[in-house]
């Protein structure tokens, strides 16, 4: 094996270039896996947190084959297909006995080296203990980099939760919203209303499982779920976008008695205007979902493998490493893409 491989590297989210950097050496306890296809996250292209730690491989939904074990290692062996989770929890810190994995801080500082849009990952030996998942036969390469989103999108609705014939608002049909239609459509929701202000997005989401959509720029979001919903707001409001005007209407389209999620942050240094008095007075939950533990990324790789719910028509975009640099211009300028993989071998 050449010790050289091909990365992208990350500048800003117009200028990631291909370069070449030497294959990382693993020690005692790690794998070396051959990154065979890595998905372009909505958090990649979060500029203004990215920037800062630039230039840097991105890239954290990776599906690989194992090609060099480290010693030690005995449950794995090379040749196997695996997804690897670039974040893992200690299992033995308070929130982790609590249930609360992804506010772990060893979760929030692990991750494989250097990243997955390389030719080669390193996997420390704390995420071969507990990160590594062998991809079953019927997941395909490009499907399993959908496990990471999905898992993310199983911890949002069981936090939720999300209910049978309950009403459900999702607002920003991107990669994140459609996964919630999907995978909400599938646990038996009720009436699913889908908000975006792009038109394909918005197609996309009908695709996907919305029985009726609204165009947020164009039309009174609030308004509107009254008129599909039999006169009601949504008993369960999903926020999948960081625009302030987003959130606002969701914070107004929520049903007394409901539930506000936020699966995405804010822009940068912009705060929440919560009318704090009303929510009080209608008892609406606000909750938050950030990434996803063991448990959710077990279950994602079930729901595929069964075929419970069906992803691989939302990757509309196949590209190679040296191609990289247009993913991540087509993802950042959405339209008719949904969701970009890289392959880079």
């Amino acid at each position: 094996m050449d010790n050289i491989m091909q990365v992208g590297m990350y500048y800003n989210n117009r200028d990631v270039r291909v370069e070449e950097m030497p294959i990382p050496r693993i020690g005692p306890g790690e794998l070396l896996v051959k990154v065979k296809a890595s998905g372009i996250c909505g958090s990649d292209l979060m500029e203004w947190y990215r920037v800062k730690k630039a230039p840097l491989v991105l890239g954290h939904e990776i599906t690989g084959e194992i090609v060099e074990l480290g010693k030690g290692v005995e449950n794995y062996k090379e040749g196997e297909r695996v997804f690897v989770s670039h974040h893992v929890p200690c299992n033995t810190c308070r929130y982790c006995l609590g249930g609360q994995h992804t506010v772990c801080e060893t979760l929030q500082r692990t991750n494989y080296d250097p990243g997955g849009f390389a030719q080669y990952v390193r996997v420390p030996g704390i995420n071969v203990d507990r990160g590594v998942f062998r991809l079953p036969d019927e997941i395909s390469d490009e499907e399993g980099t959908l496990i990471e989103p999905l898992a993310c999108v199983v911890r949002g609705q069981r936090l939720a939760p999300v209910k049978p014939a309950k009403s459900l608002l999702v607002i920003g049909s991107g990669i994140s919203g459609l996964l919630h239609i999907r995978l909400a459509k599938g646990l038996g929701a009720g009436r699913i209303i889908a908000v975006d202000i792009d038109r394909c997005r918005l197609k996309a989401a009908k695709e996907f499982g919305a029985d009726a959509t609204i165009n947020g720029q164009e039309e009174d979001v609030p308004k509107q779920v009254r008129k599909i919903n039999d006169g009601r707001l949504a008993d369960l409001v999903i926020i999948c976008t960081t625009s302030l005007s987003a959130f606002m209407q969701g914070l107004q389209s929520v049903d007394k008695g409901g539930t506000i999620l936020l699966f995405a942050p804010t822009e940068l240094g912009v705060d929440l205007p919560l009318p704090a008095n009303d929510f009080w007075r209608k008892s609406i939950r606000l909750i938050f979902s950030y990434g996803a533990g063991p448990l959710d990324i077990a279950t994602a790789i079930e729901l595929l493998r069964f075929k419970r719910v069906e992803l691989k028509e939302m990757i509309t975009h196949r590209l190679s490493l040296e191609q990289i640099g247009l993913g991540f211009r087509l993802a950042a300028e959405a339209g008719e893409c949904i969701k970009v993989i890289i392959k880079p071998n």
